[in-house]
């Protein structure tokens, strides 16, 4: 079992550099270097590419703990108290649907151009996502479950103890795919900004120096990140 992660990476790893070489077979354009000058390249600077990495990893991190202490949590009480979700409901559908990344000029006013700002960005993107999630998780469990519950004498917190986190795990992993997903491309736009590390600076800054090599270095490492994420939840899933 703990080999099949290694497999699953090295596999995609491969079709990936497979995909990208006949990219730049085909195409023969200086903009798209081949694997190995990328490879050479990221040898070349592994210690500031590790450094750029770890910034976007904890980043995300810290983002994705803080949204689900609170989007778990309020997700529950939106299905438990139909008052509640009555009022707030529409608040999150009419938020649900907004380009995140709009926000982070106002993230920025009022929490300066630093990290902050750019992790309050990430959890605006996860934390909608998670309380949606959990919440129609919630409301899907049959009510005879709920009697069920209260005829043993069960207090609140044994009932979600017991029921109501069992049943949303499903909702839960499958959101949180989606907003790691779409919290890297949040990311790299994010990052862009009076930061001095991270993946999403990396790229565009290679960009600019028209170093194509250093930039797909950082195009891959989003995808290294982002399957490490996939990989954890994947295997939090299973030992559920």
């Amino acid at each position: 079992m703990k080999i099949k992660p290694f497999v699953s990476f090295i596999t995609g790893l491969f079709s990936f550099i497979a995909l990208w070489t006949l990219l730049y077979f085909a195409i023969q354009n200086h903009s798209i270097p081949s694997p190995l000058a990328a490879l050479q390249k990221a040898w070349m600077i592994k210690q500031t590419l590790l450094l750029h990495t770890g910034a976007s990893f904890l980043r995300i991190i810290v983002a994705l703990g803080i949204s689900l202490l609170i989007g778990i949590p309020l997700g529950i009480l939106l299905s438990r108290i139909k008052r509640l979700d009555k009022y707030l409901g529409p608040l999150i559908y009419f938020l649900y649907p907004l380009p995140k990344v709009a926000f982070l000029p106002v993230f920025m006013i009022f929490f300066g151009l630093g990290n902050t700002s750019k992790v309050l960005l990430i959890f605006a993107i996860i934390s909608i996502q998670v309380i949606v999630s959990i919440r129609d998780g919630v409301n899907s469990i049959p009510k005879n479950y709920y009697r069920l519950m209260e005829n043993y004498g069960s207090t609140s917190w044994q009932t979600i103890r017991y029921l109501i986190l069992p049943a949303i795990q499903k909702n839960l992993y499958a959101s949180l795919r989606v907003s790691v997903g779409i919290s890297l491309a949040s990311l790299f736009f994010a990052e862009n900004y009076n930061t001095t590390y991270g993946l999403g600076y990396l790229i565009l800054s290679a960009w600019a120096k028209m170093d194509y090599p250093e930039m797909f270095v950082g195009i891959l490492m989003i995808g290294i990140v982002g399957f490490a994420f996939f990989s954890g939840i994947d295997s939090l899933e299973k030992k559920k």
